[in-house]
């Protein structure tokens, strides 16, 4: 691949996606496969003016290891120290980049109850952590580079010498780098999102009712003082960022009680090195009462039955069936590019930013004000080439939002 594109990935990452500071230290998750990657961008990030780059590094192909032979209380213990590494650079106003590049199908014989019982166990751990990540309380991005197991699965067609490639240039497309100046690109492109949730903004909906072919009739109430959000966004300081490169939605939150009917998966979803296909979900008062999947039942009752707010919706985004990644017609097996070719919601927690000052509520406001709070936020693809969502003012007027699967013309 060629390393000036890499090299413009890296500029992109750090300038539009985490929009580090001087002075600001950067803490980088990635997988170990992405080590000659993480130090193009770490040289970024020092030319920027980053006062130190930390790395936290991860190998799955251990954590596999790990699930199928260590003992299962193990997978109910996390340590301090890594909570506090986690929280000492929380405070210190760091940046966080994830490197999200896991194989599809590592985890599908280790035994999901085991990755439910560790995802409950970290999570209940950095609890602190993610409330203000969520909160935008400090930047942060996810981002995606190719591994071996990821590219093959994607491609599996090609052959292996070349899969890395072809990967790397499909990202490369996806984040819209792939010629021209991409700063400014990307500056309108966040323009451009800019404008689609100014236009949800104005119209408050109290609903949205979904449907389409495949047997998705489903209607979400929204607070009364929700925000669409999308494209950039800005810290209580006013530091800009973007979360997700890329990025090709807008979303909110739904009122934890008023999600009612069903809906009807599009995509996989891979959680954990687990796929879950062909699912269906049932609501009643924003609850799920019934669901089905015809592949990864178990991981996605894991999934469901983690914590009390896991039974319920925690965000609503919006994304055209003609969008750019969409159009790429590939599946990644990856929420995060999965998730930007579709339509979406979240289980669990939402994020209180999508809420009037609600960044600055305590739990118990969030709560009465009816923002859904759990331990889990795992994003699962609705959109279709025939979906319509139909919105509904607080006075009782109907706009058309979504026709034949895109945006009606605002």
């Amino acid at each position: 691949m060629d390393i000036s594109l890499l090299e413009n990935y890296a500029q992109l990452i750090i300038k539009i996606g985490l929009n580090i500071q001087k002075n600001q230290t950067l803490v980088i998750t990635s997988p170990i496969e992405g080590a000659e990657f993480v130090r193009i961008v770490g040289e970024v990030a020092f030319n920027e003016g980053a006062r130190d780059v930390v790395l936290n590094w991860g190998d799955e192909k251990f954590s596999r290891m790990r699930f199928l032979k260590a003992p299962e209380e193990v997978f109910e213990e996390f340590p301090q120290w890594k909570r506090d590494f986690y929280l000492h650079y929380i405070k210190e106003g760091a940046a966080f980049l994830s490197i999200s590049a896991s194989d599809p199908e590592l985890f599908m014989d280790v035994d999901p109850s085991r990755m439910a019982k560790a995802n409950k166990t970290t999570n209940t751990a950095l609890r602190e952590y993610r409330e203000s990540i969520m909160s935008n309380k400090n930047t942060w991005c996810v981002a995606s580079i190719p591994t071996l197991s990821w590219a093959k699965k994607v491609f599996p067609h090609l052959p292996q010498e070349k899969v890395i490639n072809k990967l790397w240039s499909t990202i490369l497309k996806a984040v819209r780098i792939d010629g021209g100046d991409f700063i400014n690109q990307w500056k309108e492109h966040n323009k451009n999102l800019r404008k689609t949730r100014e236009f949800l903004n104005n119209k408050n909906f109290k609903t949205l009712h979904y449907k389409n072919s495949l047997g998705t009739d489903l209607t979400v109430e929204l607070p009364k003082d929700h925000i669409w959000l999308g494209g950039s966004e800005f810290t209580p300081a006013g530091i800009e960022f973007n979360a997700n490169i890329p990025t090709e939605e807008v979303f909110t939150l739904p009122k934890k009680t008023g999600v009612n009917g069903k809906v009807v998966s599009t995509k996989p979803l891979n959680y954990n090195g687990n796929l879950i296909e062909d699912f269906s979900l049932r609501f009643k008062e924003g609850k799920i009462i019934d669901f089905t999947a015809e592949k990864g039942y178990e991981t996605l009752k894991n999934i469901i039955e983690t914590d009390e707010g896991s039974y319920y919706l925690g965000e609503v985004a919006l994304v055209p069936y003609d969008s750019p990644i969409s159009n790429l017609n590939i599946l990644f097996y990856n929420t995060l590019f999965d998730e930007n070719a579709s339509c979406h919601f979240a289980f669990g927690k939402a994020y209180p930013v999508c809420l009037k000052d609600g960044q600055n509520m305590n739990k118990e406001e969030l709560k009465k004000a009816g923002v859904n709070d759990s331990l889990v936020h795992t994003d699962f693809m609705i959109g279709s080439r025939d979906l319509e969502i139909v919105g509904t003012t607080w006075n009782g007027d109907k706009v058309e939002i979504f026709k034949n699967g895109n945006f009606v013309e605002i």
